[in-house]
């Protein structure tokens, strides 16, 4: 169960908190590889969180299991002074914590996942809030380029990037849902195991959330996004799949008491769920074979990575 560090992170992060501190109570925890980077812009500052954890299979250890990279996607977890307290936006960086917090109680009970597992996120109690059609989305306090260039590493061969997805009427559920696999600027099938732990996790029928083209390319080229949820495969070469936390309304980012815990804790257990499982491969992921087959008849679609100049 996970509810507890879930319970635990939504009090660490709700109130006017920094990096150093989040990244001092997961020390705390057990965690060895947490680092924090502020960056700074004239929109205001973050702290960028990275949390590096071993499996005992893993690269880091000269095993061979592929290291699976978590990405909490979000502008803040607050909006002060607008804003008191946390904010739908901030899901995403809740997640990744606690994500945190729980290997790291798995780890003290001896069980240690099989493949290294990258978590990366920022924190952000006062950013900017950005109009949008539906409903207000957050801001970032730095740009995607930034966001992409401190929360996506090489050393990930597949990315989750969960991101609180409420804010438009394309899913119109509550609870959580799955994207296609994007990889370099492929949208490509739905994974059949992948929608198998998202049911496991839920106990219900697995929810998809559909992407256009558009959503999978760079910010700043005037095309509507849904949201930032599939950004981080701008800048990856591996395969990335948005976790997206959704309501059945839409909900503004920068709205508060509008983060529901069981909701994040049903995230939180399928980042786990694929960690456990990664050391089937990247098959976990999409089908190798089909997206070469792809890239023979079609070529390459990776110019939908580059930002416009």
């Amino acid at each position: 169960m996970v509810l507890k560090q879930v319970i635990e992170t939504v009090d660490l992060l709700d109130g006017n908190i920094t990096g150093e501190e989040v990244a001092q109570v997961l020390k705390e925890k057990g965690l060895k590889d947490v680092s924090i980077t502020q960056v700074s812009s004239d929109k205001g500052r973050t702290d960028f969180l990275k949390i590096v954890i071993p499996g005992f299979a893993g690269k880091s250890r000269g095993g061979n299991v592929p290291t699976l990279g978590i990405i909490g996607r979000l502008g803040g977890i607050g909006a002060r002074p607008g804003r008191i307290g946390l904010v739908s936006d901030g899901d995403g960086a809740l997640v990744a914590v606690a994500i945190g917090q729980k290997i790291a109680h798995m780890i003290k009970k001896g069980d240690c996942l099989p493949g290294d597992v990258i978590i990366a996120t920022h924190i952000c109690p006062n950013a900017p809030i950005m109009p949008h059609d539906p409903v207000p989305f957050m801001d970032s306090p730095v740009d995607m380029f930034t966001l992409n260039k401190y929360e996506v590493s090489q050393e990930m061969e597949a990315i989750i990037s969960v991101d609180a997805t409420k804010g438009n009427r394309i899913l119109n559920r509550r609870g959580i849902a799955i994207t296609p696999t994007i990889k370099e600027g492929y949208i490509l099938p739905v994974s059949n195991s992948l929608l198998d732990i998202l049911s496991n996790v839920t106990g219900r029928l697995p929810e998809v959330l559909a992407l256009s083209t558009y959503d999978i390319t760079p910010y700043g080229n005037s095309l509507p996004h849904i949201n930032s949820i599939v950004q981080p495969a701008v800048a990856a070469k591996c395969p990335v799949v948005g976790l997206a936390i959704t309501a059945q309304i839409s909900v503004a980012g920068c709205a508060t008491g509008a983060s529901h815990e069981i909701d994040l804790a049903e995230a939180v257990r399928f980042c786990l769920e694929v960690a456990k499982e990664m050391a089937r491969g990247l098959d976990l992921f999409y089908d190798n074979q089909h997206y070469k087959a792809a890239q023979k008849l079609y070529g390459s679609f990776n110019q939908l990575q580059q930002p416009i100049c």
